[in-house]
Order: structure tokens, then C-alpha cells, then sequence
């Protein structure tokens, strides 16, 4: 059976009070949520520093491409029973405190507790485009371990969904990413032998 991962933002804060957001797939055990953020990570360091952090629940895909091509500035606001931020615009939010730290020190699993959950508004929906900027966000943050030709292979496929059923916000969100994508195969080529 596979491991069911909901994609997310996971916002922390620095020992300093800085804010950081971040893409994540998140895991539901019980009551708790897991984490894995890669380390060394800004969301590994800050949440083994201050214990906490805050799973964003958000159909604004432009944050998760966002994060993926040097836009990190979304606005947040204050959480409510624990040190940190939430996104200003997402869905709901869930606090979090963590409860213990194991498995692999490159990737370590966070074990976090429940600490408040809040809706702010209403999930529209799914969209299919809003599927495809996620599947391609993801291909972005593995530009460094896949094939070139695969990550057009599915951008490819992954761009009929765009065409069909994106709005404002998802187009604006892909082109971030076919830049990032390009960028990428632009400097790939400048240090091939």
C-alpha cells in the first residue's frame, strides 16, 4: 500500500522570529501529522528550534510554484496557539507541536501534535490545472535527479490539463515553473563538456 501524502504549505519561523514557507507533502498518523523535511532545511532547523510549525491547507498553487522559483514573500499572519505564521489566504490551518524526531538523519520523520485547526473559507473544488502546477512543482523541486527528457515527457502531457482549464493564477504559476525549467536546461548546457 502506498504511503498517502497530501500536498501543503508548511510554514515555520526562525529562533529569531523570521518566517519561512515551504512546499510539503504531509503524512496523517492518528491524530498527528508527519513531517520529513530534508536536512540540512530552513523548515528542519526551524522546527526542531522552536517545536512548532503550521500546515497550510491552500488551492493557490502560485505559492507552491512560488517556492520553487525564488518567490518566497506570501503574506501570513500570526498563528494563534503556538509561535509562527500561517499564509493570510489559505483554506484552513492546522498548529502544530513537535512531538518527537526519528528515522533517517537526512530526512528525518517529525512526529507533530495537534495544537489548533482553523477553516478561513471554503474548498471551490478541484481543478485540473491546479493538479498539473502541483505535479510540475513537484518535477521542479527534482530537477537535480531526473532526466531532462522525462521532466518534458510530463510537462508536455502535464500542459493539456493548463491549456484546458487554467485561470489567471495557474497560468502565471506555470510560467514560473517553464522558466525555472529552462533555466535549469540553459545551465545544464553550459557545463557539459
Amino acid at each position: 500500500m502506498n504511503d498517502l501524502i497530501y500536498e501543503t504549505i508548511v510554514t515555520t519561523v526562525s529562533a529569531a522570529g523570521r518566517p519561512h514557507i515551504a512546499p510539503m507533502g504531509v503524512r496523517h498518523r492518528g491524530d498527528d501529522i508527519v513531517l520529513m523535511p530534508f536536512r540540512p532545511s530552513t523548515t528542519y532547523d526551524n522546527i526542531v528550534g522552536t517545536g512548532a510549525a503550521v500546515v497550510n491547507l491552500t488551492n493557490d498553487v502560485r505559492v507552491f510554484a512560488g517556492c520553487l522559483t525564488g518567490r518566497h514573500r506570501w503574506p501570513t499572519v500570526a498563528a494563534e496557539r503556538i509561535r509562527g505564521v500561517r499564509l493570510a489566504g489559505a483554506l484552513s490551518h492546522l498548529e502544530l507541536r513537535l512531538r518527537d524526531e526519528g528515522g533517517d538523519p537526512n530526512r528525518p520523520t517529525l512526529r507533530m501534535a495537534r495544537v489548533y485547526q482553523r477553516r478561513h473559507g471554503d474548498f471551490p473544488g478541484f481543478n485540473r490545472a491546479q493538479a498539473a502546477v502541483i505535479e510540475a512543482a513537484v518535477l521542479v523541486s527534482r530537477l537535480h535527479m531526473l532526466a531532462p527528457d522525462k521532466i518534458a515527457r510530463e510537462m508536455a502531457y502535464l500542459q493539456i490539463a493548463i491549456d484546458k482549464t487554467a485561470g489567471p493564477a495557474e497560468h502565471e504559476a506555470w510560467q514560473w515553473l517553464r522558466e525555472r525549467i529552462d533555466a535549469h536546461n540553459a545551465a545544464s548546457l553550459e557545463t557539459t563538456p
